[in-house]
C-alpha cells in the first residue's frame, strides 16, 4: 500500500498538488489555534473562522473541491483527515487537559493513537466547525451524511473506535488512495485488499485480438456506442427522464470464452479503468462487511467513471435462498444491498456468470443487454491460435490448422496450451516448439478440464 509523501521533503521541487495540501494544512493549523483561543477566552464574541487559502490551479485538491462544490467546512474536514498522515504535529494543541477534572476536554473528541498522536474523530471536526454551540453543531452534522460529497466523493471515512462509540465519536480518516491522489495528483486507483475487494483489470491485448462471432461484436459495439454518446442521448435527445447514466450488461457462457478479456478490452477501448469484483469471495468471506467494503467500490466507480466487472455472479444470486438461520437472513440482506447498488450505479456494470439459467427472470429484465459467449468454431479457433502463436518459433511439423480443427478448445485453454508447449520446448533446450510439445500440452489441458477429447 502506498504511503503519503512527506511534504517537508517536497519543499525544493514540490508539485502543485503537494503545495495545495500544505497550504490547506497551514490553514487547518490557524483554525485550530483560533477555535481553541475562542473556546478558552469565553468572551462571548462571535467566532470568525480564518479564510481558507485560494485553491492552487492545476492541483488535485482544486479539482476535487470545484467538481464536487465542496464548502469551506467540507474542505476543513478533509484537511483534518489528512493531518495525521502528513503532519500530525498540527493536532498537538488538542492534547491540552481540563485542569478542573484532569482529563482531556470531551468537546474536542479524538482518540490517542498507540504512537502517541492525536487521532481526530467526527466530533473533533464538529468542534472546529461549530465550537460548543449546540445548534451550530447539529447543523454541521449534515455534511457527514453518507450521500454527501464528503463521504461519497472525497474519500472521507468514519471508522469505528469501539462498541460503545457515540454517534460522532467515530475516527475520522481518509482513504489511502485519495490521500495519495491529493498529494501526488495521480487518479485514485486503490489496491486490492480486504477493505477494497476489487482488482484493476489490465491486458496487453488489443480489440483486434478479440475473436468472437459477428453478432457478439455487434452487441459489444452497442455498449461502446452508449459510453461514447450517452451525454448526447440523455441531454440533447432528452431521454434523461427515462434513463440514468448507468448501463447493466450480463455476460454469460462457459469459462475461457472471453468474458473477462472482453471487459478488460472494453476499458482499454474507451479509456476507462476496469475493476473486477469476485462475488464468490465477497459473499462467502465478508458476510456483514458488504456495505462497508463494496460501498467504497461503487462510490469510486461513480466518481472516476470505472467499469465494474462482477465475476462469479452465481454466488450473488445463489445467496437469494430461503432463510433457515440468522446468518442466512443477514446474507440475503447483504445481497439485497448489492443488487440495489448495482441497480443505482451510474457506471457500466457487467455481471458474468457461466450459466444464463442461474439468473432469475425478475433481475434479468433489469439488464440493458445480455451477451452470450459461446465456444469458438473451427475458424475462430484457427484465428485464436494464429494470434497467440504469431511470434512463437514453430517446428516444421506443427500444423496449426489441424490443431484448430481437431481440438475444441476455448480461447483461455489455447493460451494455456501455448504456454505449456513453450515451456516444454525450452526444457528440452529446443529453439522451436514442436508438434509433440503441443500434443502433450493439449492432453494436459484436457485432463485438467476432465475430458480426453
Amino acid at each position: 500500500m502506498p504511503s503519503a509523501p512527506n511534504l517537508v521533503e517536497l519543499k525544493g521541487n514540490a508539485t502543485p498538488h503537494a503545495v495545495a495540501v500544505e497550504a490547506e494544512l497551514a490553514w487547518l493549523s490557524q483554525v485550530i489555534e483560533t477555535r481553541l483561543s475562542h473556546f478558552f477566552d469565553a468572551t462571548g464574541a462571535a467566532f470568525v473562522m480564518p479564510s481558507p487559502p485560494p485553491l492552487r490551479p492545476g492541483s488535485a485538491l482544486q479539482e476535487l473541491v470545484t467538481e464536487n462544490h465542496l464548502s469551506v467546512g467540507e474542505r476543513l474536514v478533509i484537511a483534518l483527515a489528512i493531518a495525521p498522515h502528513v503532519n500530525s504535529a498540527i493536532l498537538d494543541p488538542f492534547f491540552v487537559k481540563n485542569a478542573a477534572i484532569d482529563r482531556a476536554f470531551s468537546q474536542f473528541g479524538g482518540q490517542h493513537s498507540g504512537a502517541g498522536g492525536f487521532q481526530p474523530t467526527a466530533e473533533t471536526a464538529l468542534f472546529l466547525l461549530a465550537g460548543a454551540e449546540t445548534s451550530d453543531r447539529i447543523a454541521a452534522m449534515a455534511i457527514f451524511e453518507a450521500d454527501r460529497p464528503l463521504r461519497k466523493r472525497a474519500g472521507i471515512l468514519l471508522g469505528t473506535a469501539g462498541p460503545e462509540t457515540k454517534a460522532f465519536g467515530n475516527l475520522l480518516d481518509i482513504s489511502v488512495h485519495r490521500l495519495v491522489a491529493l498529494c501526488e495528483g495521480s487518479p485514485p486507483r486503490p489496491d486490492f485488499s480486504p477493505s477494497f475487494p476489487a482488482q484493476r483489470l489490465q491486458t496487453s491485448l488489443e480489440w483486434s485480438d478479440l475473436v468472437l462471432p459477428r453478432d457478439l461484436h455487434y452487441a459489444l459495439g452497442h455498449v461502446i456506442a452508449w459510453l461514447e454518446n450517452r451525454e448526447k442521448i440523455l441531454s440533447d435527445w432528452g431521454l434523461h427522464k427515462q434513463f440514468g447514466k448507468g448501463f447493466k450488461a450480463l455476460f454469460y457462457g462457459p469459462p475461457g470464452t472471453g468474458k473477462t478479456l472482453t471487459a478488460s478490452l472494453l476499458g482499454k477501448r474507451t479509456g476507462m479503468d476496469v475493476y473486477r469484483v469476485d462475488l464468490s469471495m465477497v459473499v462467502s468471506k465478508y458476510i456483514g462487511e458488504t456495505e462497508k467494503n463494496l460501498g467504497l467500490v461503487f462510490d469510486m466507480a461513480a466518481e472516476r467513471e470505472w467499469i465494474l466487472f462482477f465475476d462469479e455472479a452465481d454466488a450473488l444470486f445463489g445467496a437469494r435462498s430461503a432463510t433457515s438461520s440468522s446468518n442466512d437472513r443477514y446474507a440475503n440482506q447483504e445481497v439485497a444491498y448489492l443488487l440495489q447498488r448495482i441497480e443505482d450505479c451510474e457506471s457500466l456494470v457487467i455481471l458474468a456468470t457461466n450459466l444464463r439459467s442461474n439468473i432469475d427472470d425478475a433481475f434479468f429484465r433489469r439488464f440493458q443487454m445480455s451477451v452470450g459467449f459461446v465456444k469458438p468454431d473451427t475458424g475462430q479457433r484457427l484465428q485464436i491460435w494464429q494470434n497467440v502463436l504469431a511470434k512463437v518459433p514453430l517446428a516444421d511439423d506443427v500444423d496449426v490448422q489441424k490443431m484448430a480443427r481437431d481440438y475444441a478448445l476455448v480461447g483461455g485453454s489455447i493460451s494455456n496450451v501455448a504456454r505449456t508447449a513453450a515451456i516444454t520446448a525450452l526444457r528440452r533446450e529446443s529453439a522451436t516448439v514442436a508438434a509433440e510439445d503441443f500434443k502433450h500440452a493439449i492432453t494436459t489441458e484436457m485432463r485438467k478440464e476432465g475430458r480426453t477429447s
